[in-house]
């Protein structure tokens, strides 16, 4: 009776072991991009390409407006926006804009330097 009850231990050990295999995989193929020190539902900005993988944002912006925030005029190497259905508009020195999608980032050459951020509820550009 003892044997009985061992194997029947040990394929249950078996199965538990296979489902938390199979979990952990499953959850590892569903991890979210990293979002170098950027949680959601933030549109950061990075001085340098060391910050920007570091994860040390120089400024984060999350509130939906109707008009531009002002932006610490300076080069901005990287923009990186977490938010899922928001776009974010970027006011460049210029005076021109771009638009950054939901989850995805930008980078700007030296030359340029962001003035202004407008995050919209809009999900397109």
């Amino acid at each position: 009776m003892k044997s009985v009850i061992r194997k029947a231990a040990g394929v249950g050990g078996v199965s538990v072991a296979v489902a938390a295999t199979s979990m952990t995989g499953a959850s590892t193929a569903q991890a979210e991009p990293p979002t170098y020190g950027c949680p959601y539902p933030y549109v950061c900005f990075y001085v340098d390409d060391h910050a920007w993988k570091a994860g040390t944002p120089i400024a984060k912006y999350r509130d939906v407006t109707s008009s531009y925030q002002t932006v610490k005029a300076r080069p901005h190497y990287r923009v990186v926006n977490t938010r899922n259905d928001d776009v974010a508009y970027l006011r460049l020195q210029d005076g021109n804009s771009v638009c950054l999608s939901p989850n995805s980032e930008t980078m700007f050459a030296n030359a340029y330097s962001v003035t202004g951020i407008k995050i919209s509820s809009s999900s397109t550009c």
